[in-house]
């Protein structure tokens, strides 16, 4: 008899983009991101972070500052532009990205140019920021779905 409580897709992608949200050296928020195929195959990965070959021991991680160049905004570069950014193919059309935060406006605008139609994230924290109001306005129009991933009640616990 064949194992019932499995994981499920949805369960199975934000749990990759939690995992992923690991990696980022952000001290305030860690944001993970997995894009999937139509056919449930992984795509790319991707958390916020510093750009390739930019020292995050050189760059501000302060949330603020009176001069912005002081602050983390102006160098990180987001979960979801990161994992278009790693994408190696050369079609994302009608993929589907989880998302541990919903995303802002800069990256909805690559989202909706590599082909992404669904976004499902777990937090919405920032949902009264014009930047979200924005990507979901920008959402709408490119008839791009989002929905909050339902929690499944399910610990996993990784050693590692």
């Amino acid at each position: 008899m064949k194992k019932k409580d499995y994981l499920k897709w949805d369960g199975y992608f934000m749990g990759i983009a939690l995992l992923s949200a690991e990696r980022s050296k952000d001290p305030n928020t860690s944001v993970g991101a997995c894009i999937v195929s139509e056919d449930n195959k992984i795509l790319s990965l991707g958390y916020n972070g510093m750009p390739a070959h930019c020292s995050d021991d050189e760059y501000p991680w302060e949330r603020t500052s009176e001069n912005p160049l002081d602050t983390k905004y102006l160098y990180v570069c987001h979960a979801e532009l990161n994992a278009i950014l790693n994408y190696t193919g050369t079609n994302m059309r009608n993929a589907k990205i989880y998302t541990t935060l919903f995303p802002c406006n800069e990256c909805t605008k690559a989202l909706i140019q590599s082909g992404i139609h669904e976004v499902i994230y777990l937090s919405d924290k920032y949902s009264d920021t014009p930047s979200v109001i924005a990507a979901k306005r920008m959402m709408k129009s490119a008839g791009i779905s989002f929905r909050q991933y339902e929690h499944v009640n399910k610990d996993i616990i990784l050693k590692l």
